[in-house]
């Protein structure tokens, strides 16, 4: 079972650009491959981190409004959100401690 919250048009306000920590959002799709492969590496940033972040996954199929407003045209694409404004990103699937390197000063 994922760590990560599943996020929608209409909770992505509250769920990420309201937190008070920090949130890595994971655009994805069921369809991608390489989205199935990033899931349990950030499940595993997700329990590693919790303290520090949230991380949550919006399906850009079913999500098509969140994914227009910022622009996301490839799939992983991995945000992180923080004071209601994208901090950090990554595109594409990348190992645990590449991920956690981009975004170390988020999970510090």
């Amino acid at each position: 079972m994922s760590n990560a919250k599943d996020v929608t048009d209409s909770s992505f306000e509250a769920d990420v650009l309201q937190s008070d920590k920090p949130v890595i959002v994971d655009f994805w799709a069921e369809w991608c491959g390489p989205c199935r492969m990033l899931s349990p590496i950030l499940d595993d940033i997700a329990a590693d981190h919790a303290d520090k972040v949230n991380v949550v996954k919006v399906n850009v199929d079913d999500n098509p409004s969140i994914s227009a407003k910022y622009g996301i045209t490839s799939i992983p694409a991995v945000y992180v959100f923080q004071g209601g404004e994208v901090a950090a990103k990554s595109i594409g699937a990348k190992p645990k401690q590449v991920l956690e390197q981009e975004f170390a000063a988020f999970l510090g």
